[in-house]
């Protein structure tokens, strides 16, 4: 099988708002404290739009929009419901058998990693995976904030927008 070929289905669309709606945590793994980075966005939008505890795992860096990150998903204070990962894909079966020790319900792999092996092992482990798939715009979209965020400009047009 080719590194493309993709066999294994995820969660359905009202499975994924169901697993957003059961979630009370989300522990962000490869979070950063730069703003140019995806992980920095979805963390601003997730404290600033939503209900859910978030936590910061990054051996790293010692704090991020003013929150003390954790070194690894066995440092949290709880087991978090979503595992949102930023991580390169050699290290995500590392991440997911972290997620399955923490206790977490739910291993989100965001846009761009696909592991169909990590994905089995998960789900055998008794987690959900969800993979190609940004929190951030998951939850936007079921409750209609794409365009509070910037992704929506409200123009349709292919020209492109002139800015005087």
């Amino acid at each position: 099988m080719s590194n493309t070929e993709r066999t294994w289905d995820g969660p359905s669309a009202p499975e994924r708002l169901s697993l957003l709606r059961q979630a009370k945590s989300i522990a962000i793994v490869g979070a950063s404290d730069k703003p140019s980075r995806a992980s920095y966005f979805v963390a601003t939008y997730l404290q600033s739009s939503t209900r859910y505890k978030v936590y910061f795992v990054n051996p790293v860096v010692k704090e991020i929009l003013g929150q003390p990150t954790y070194a690894s998903l066995a440092d949290l204070p709880e087991s978090p419901d979503i595992v949102d990962v930023f991580r390169k894909h050699d290290d995500l079966p590392g991440v997911m058998d972290e997620a399955v020790a923490a206790g977490a319900k739910t291993l989100w792999l965001q846009l761009g990693s696909w592991h169909e092996d990590v994905a089995r092992d998960a789900e055998a482990a008794g987690l959900n995976v969800v993979m190609d798939r940004c929190v951030k715009i998951e939850h936007a979209r079921f409750h209609g904030g794409l365009h509070l965020a910037g992704f929506d400009t409200g123009v349709i047009s292919s020209k492109r927008q002139v800015l005087a």
